[in-house]
């Protein structure tokens, strides 16, 4: 049966400015053109900002393999790959719209120039402006006359491509090149774009060997792009609450692995603000989901039953999937977005209750860990008690030294008025102004005797020796559980020379 049908094409006015509201931001829309620097398979990339009002531009370079004259006109094709077919391995695109969506979203007018080894330059732009004039998908030959200039490196390289944004209308908007504020907001966004790739390709541009070199504004060493690990994973304290898993999946196994970074204690305060990470300690919980060794998402928690509170905000997990399960994992255009296959939805969610849970012990109790017996449980003053469905905090009463205290009672009076004590601070513990106060600042309080000079410490621990000598334990004994009870455990040098002899 033949079947009548009405050609109906887009008008190329209507459709070239709907592809600029696709979502982009210039992080991401610099990152979606980097991948395919990626691809091509080069390991430098160049970035230029160059500012001058209304006339600023933006140029990324690379030395890949370039395109001959065919190839680059089909790759300014809207959709010039159905993202249902198969790929390399090793290809981060997906739909065949990045190039076009990522820089139609920040500029209205878009040059290409490649070239591959032993080849002519060939170079095609379009121009917004231009196409809604005439309402039809005319692709101009030659540059635009204000990015002839960013093409010049081009000649320099033996192959490669150089992708040009002129008239930024999303990016500068109507200033002129002597605004300040303008100038501000530009290097700003710089700087986040910067910050940005060091997250996405930290695994393609970190290490002793890195596989991939992003420049901005220059080419030397201060110019590269540092790569942002958001695992911490060389930090001696950070810590793994279980081995990588690999969950199998039919069009390709996912692998997952769960991290809590260390206590704030643990850090100093240039690796602290650095692990934050761009968007700060709470937004980077979660997941980080990776495609081909690309960061796609950095944390949150994939729609899964849990919110960004600040107890968690030391727990991350990275997934690490192929490209050929993009379609399970809804991969957007962008490629900042993805949600796991329902399949899998509940080994996730056991992982990150692991996980999370985790990093609430270590948010709670600053990362302490026994520094005498690390098998040995933590013993603290206070415990947590739970009451009628009602949770409340007491004093450990066989804790040494308050054991020591009670028992040092010479007359009942004296037990009856320390206990009524210990009662009063149990009942008066202020939970409420503890969890507003961490809410509104953000911090916690100060950890014990984090404010007291160290001969304050020694006194106590001393005292504590001779509470536990009291009870009949042998000094090295004692010493062994002072080390294994908090805080003390962070000061081995004072437990060290506990009941050493004095000459």
């Amino acid at each position: 049966m033949t079947l009548e049908f009405d050609i109906v094409a887009p008008k190329a006015s209507s459709l070239i400015e709907a592809l600029r509201a696709v979502g982009y931001t210039v992080q991401t829309a610099v990152a979606d053109l980097i991948d395919n620097s990626i691809t091509a398979g080069a390991d430098s990339v160049w970035l230029n900002f160059h500012w001058a009002g209304q006339q600023s531009c933006i140029s990324i370079s690379d030395n890949g393999s370039g395109m001959d004259e065919s190839e680059l006109v089909d790759a300014m094709r809207a959709g010039n790959r159905s993202p249902l077919e198969t790929r390399s391995p090793n290809d981060l695109g997906r739909f065949g719209l990045g190039l076009k969506t990522a820089s139609f979203s920040q500029a209205r007018i878009l040059t290409v120039a490649a070239k591959k080894s032993g080849g002519a330059i060939a170079t095609r732009r379009w121009d917004l402006d231009y196409v809604g004039n005439t309402n039809e998908w005319r692709l101009l030959r030659g540059a635009a006359p204000d990015s002839a200039q960013s093409l010049f490196r081009l000649t320099e390289l033996k192959c490669g491509t150089v992708v040009v944004w002129n008239s930024l209308d999303r990016i500068v908007g109507e200033v002129t090149e002597s605004d300040r504020k303008g100038h501000d907001r530009f290097l700003q966004m710089v700087d986040s774009v910067a910050s940005h790739l060091g997250m996405v390709f930290h695994q393609y541009i970190g290490g002793s060997r890195p596989q991939l070199k992003i420049f901005i504004n220059g080419e030397k060493d201060k110019n590269r792009v540092e790569a942002w690990d958001p695992f911490l994973e060389n930090h001696m304290a950070t810590y793994t609450p279980s081995d990588a898993e690999i969950i199998p999946f039919p069009d390709g196994d996912v692998r997952a692995k769960g991290f809590v970074l260390p206590h704030k204690d643990r850090l100093t305060e240039d690796e602290f603000k650095k692990a934050g990470g761009p968007g700060g300690w709470n937004s980077q919980q979660g997941f980080y989901v990776y495609r081909n060794r690309r960061l796609l998402v950095a944390g949150g928690w994939l729609d899964l039953p849990y919110t960004n509170e600040e107890q968690y905000k030391l727990a991350r997990i990275r997934v690490e999937i192929p490209n050929s399960t993009d379609g399970e994992w809804a991969i957007d255009v962008k490629k900042s977005r993805a949600r796991p296959p329902s399949r899998i939805r509940s080994r996730l969610k056991d992982l990150a209750d692991v996980v999370r849970q985790k990093a609430r012990d270590v948010f709670v109790h600053r990362g302490r860990r026994s520094a005498g017996n690390p098998s040995e449980p933590l013993r603290r003053v206070w415990v947590d008690v739970s009451r009628d469905g009602k949770l409340a905090y007491k004093v450990d009463r066989k804790h040494p030294l308050v054991a020591m205290v009670l028992a040092s009672c010479d007359t009942k009076n004296k037990e009856k008025a320390t206990e009524a004590m210990l009662r009063l601070l149990e009942a008066t513990v202020p939970t409420q102004k503890i969890w507003l106060d961490i809410a509104e600042k953000r911090e916690l309080p100060a950890g014990p005797f984090q404010l007291d000079p160290p001969h304050h410490v020694r006194e106590v621990v001393e005292q504590l020796f001779v509470a536990l000598k009291y009870e009949g334990v042998s000094e090295q004994r004692a010493r062994q559980r002072l080390a294994s009870m908090e805080p003390f455990n962070l000061y081995p040098e004072f437990i060290e020379t506990l009941g050493a002899t004095k000459g």
